[in-house]
């Protein structure tokens, strides 16, 4: 029994993690329609900035999230003005391409500037890399990054509900022309859109760097786990991606635990499955995959 709970609790703390790397994917995608392939290589930065930020200066990546999180928000604004603007009407294989060869791009840059090596970072001090709580043994980094987790989400939910751009940005997820005749300027939610999820996805990063080594291709295992987490949850549902999230992780823990071959498999399977059972997960409204901003 205390195996049991012992997985039980490393999946939820391993489902935060990810549901806090899925989150940027889906609130761009709730808003703007548009699958951003290239969330993966923006998380790939963002680790690399907590690592340089910790190596560089000293400072801890979880006290430098701040401003990680201001930096990644203006480069997602940056990346709406200067590539999606121009293809955030077109057609969804052009989105795709767009996004697509962004990432390639990414990864070959992060090749040359930081070379193939595996990179990370040690945040807590000699012996207090573990905790033990109520006989369960834990990472500490674990439990920091899903508590920042939950924080982020938490203000995302207070930020959409209860701020007037918060409600913009919900008004246009859900009716375009609707918030148009209503006054909202829709290419400014968009441009605050693209930068809120990818801030989000940078401080995803930076506090993920002392669990999973940064490489230039980390991007392409996370972007994989944001979609099954993003379809598990539901396309468009800040809810939902805690849900999936939480689901996978759980999911993983136990899977990983009594079959460690097939770890790596259930990304895979759950993606085919859910894709063919059920595309608009478990939160998600159905037709919501298939809805365009046209």
């Amino acid at each position: 029994m205390q195996l049991v709970f012992q997985l039980l609790v490393s999946g939820v703390l391993l489902g935060g993690v990810y549901a806090l790397a899925a989150l940027g994917l889906n609130l761009i995608f709730g808003v703007a329609k548009i699958v951003n392939f290239a969330h993966g290589e923006f998380l790939m930065l963002g680790m690399y900035a907590g690592f340089g930020l910790m190596t560089l200066t000293g400072i801890n990546p979880y006290w430098g999230s701040p401003l990680i999180a201001v930096a990644f928000f203006v480069l997602g604004m940056a990346f709406y003005w200067c590539v999606m603007r121009f293809t955030i009407y077109s057609t969804e294989l052009t989105q795709v391409f767009t996004t697509l060869g962004l990432s390639i791009a990414l990864q070959n840059l992060a090749l040359v500037l930081f070379s193939a090596d595996y990179r990370t970072i040690q945040t807590m001090p000699e012996g207090m890399s573990s905790l033990q709580v109520m006989g369960f043994h834990l990472s500490t980094d674990r439990v920091i990054a899903f508590f920042f987790a939950l924080a982020i989400f938490g203000g995302v939910m207070f930020f959409l509900r209860r701020t007037y751009t918060g409600r913009a940005i919900e008004a246009v997820s859900q009716d375009l022309t609707a918030a148009r005749l209503m006054g909202i300027n829709t290419r400014k939610i968009f441009l605050i859109t693209f930068g809120l999820g990818i801030g989000i996805t940078g401080v995803a990063g930076a506090v993920l760097v002392p669990s999973f080594y940064a490489f230039p291709s980390v991007g392409t295992f996370f972007v994989l786990i944001a979609f099954v987490v993003v379809i598990l949850g539901g396309l468009g549902s800040v809810t939902g991606t805690m849900i999936g999230g939480l689901s996978l992780g759980l999911i993983e823990s136990y899977i990983g635990y009594f079959s460690p071959d097939l770890k790596e498999a259930t990304h895979f399977i759950l993606l085919i499955l859910l894709l063919a059972v059920r595309p608009q997960g478990m939160l998600g409204v159905k037709g919501a995959e298939k809805e365009t901003l046209k």
